[in-house]
C-alpha cells in the first residue's frame, strides 16, 4: 500500500523519491524535509527559503532541497499551506528535535509537555516544547523528541 492509499508518506517512500536528506547530512545538524510527494501547483517553499535551498523545475514538480545550502532555520515550515514541511535535528547523540506546523488550541508555549504523534497519528511518547513562533496563524513548534523517533514524529497534541 502506498502513501495515497495510506494517507501519509513513509520514510522509505521519501528516500525513494529523493525527498529525505542523506544520513551524513542528518548528522550535521538541523535540516528541512519537504514531504510533498505529489505534483501539485505550489512553490511557496521555494520563495520562503532565505538560503535558496529549495527549488522546483516547474510549479507542479517535486520540491528539491540542496542539502548543503539548508541550515534548518525552519522559515519554510510556517509558509507551507499543506503543512508538509518539517525540520529534523538528530545531530545530538541522546535527543532529537522536530520542528513542525501546529494549527490547534491550546496555544503552544515553550516548556509545555506535548504528546508526540507519528506519521499515522499514533501516540509514540511525550516531548517538551523548546521553541515556538508563528507565521500567518500557523504556529511553528520545535519539540524535543527521542532521538530514534525524530524521522517519524509529525504532529503533537497539547493537553
Amino acid at each position: 500500500m502506498g502513501f495515497k492509499e495510506r494517507g501519509y508518506i513513509s520514510v522509505d517512500e521519501l528516500r525513494d523519491l529523493g525527498l529525505a536528506p542523506p544520513e551524513d547530512r542528518l548528522r550535521k545538524g538541523p535540516v528541512v524535509i519537504v514531504e510533498c510527494p505529489e505534483m501539485i501547483p505550489c512553490d511557496i517553499c521555494v520563495y520562503a527559503c532565505p538560503r535558496n535551498a529549495i527549488s522546483m523545475d516547474k510549479i507542479y514538480g517535486l520540491p528539491r532541497v540542496d542539502w548543503d545550502k539548508c541550515t534548518g532555520c525552519g522559515v519554510c515550515v510556517g509558509y507551507c499551506p499543506g503543512l508538509a514541511i518539517f525540520v529534523v535535528d538528530v545531530s545530538k547523540p541522546d535527543k532529537g528535535y522536530v520542528t513542525l506546523p501546529y494549527e490547534f488550541l491550546p496555544e503552544p508555549r515553550v516548556g509545555l509537555e506535548a504528546t508526540l504523534l507519528d506519521r499515522g497519528g499514533r501516540v509514540v511518547g511525550k516531548g517538551r516544547i523548546v521553541r515556538v513562533w508563528s507565521y500567518r496563524k500557523t504556529w511553528v513548534v520545535t519539540v524535543e523528541v527521542p532521538h530514534d523517533k525524530a524521522l517519524d514524529i509529525r504532529a503533537i497534541r497539547i493537553e
